[in-house]
């Protein structure tokens, strides 16, 4: 047993300086985290944890003037990062559901594990995977 908690809800989350704040209102429990090198050079790290939502479970609770955003041309890719601190934001996963940076979580996180990892054949050479979660090639469900 992990002693894993069910946290109560809303769950809320923050960027690093605080100034752009949300609230999930469900359950969480997945993570999934992208490999591919357009993550890696947006994080300035291996990649990217998030969990996925549906929109209606999640509210923008502060700073929305402070959220910038930028899209890679000629790709289907964005970011939404904080215009204060720089923190990668929660941003549209699809037209139903919105990706949520794990990290962002101020409680909540007990509960999380990595279920999948994506663009796996995409990985840097350094990055090492060390947990059970199901890699995928490319996308999710490649």
């Amino acid at each position: 047993m992990t002693g894993h908690r069910t946290p109560s809800l809303p769950i809320s989350g923050a960027c690093n300086c605080g100034a752009v704040r949300f609230e999930i209102n469900t359950d969480i429990s997945d993570i999934y985290v992208c490999h591919c090198s357009i993550c890696r050079r947006s994080t300035g790290s291996n990649g990217i944890a998030v969990i996925v939502i549906d929109n209606t479970a999640f509210r923008w609770t502060a700073g929305e003037d402070s959220i910038a955003t930028w899209k890679k041309p000629d790709v289907d890719w964005q970011t939404w990062f904080c215009r204060c601190c720089g923190s990668p934001l929660p941003g549209a996963n699809d037209a139903e559901r919105t990706f949520v940076p794990a990290g962002l979580l101020l409680e909540g996180s007990e509960s999380l594990s990595v279920k999948h990892h994506i663009f796996v054949d995409s990985k840097a050479d350094w990055d090492e995977i060390g947990d059970i979660g199901c890699q995928h090639p490319g996308a999710f469900g490649s």
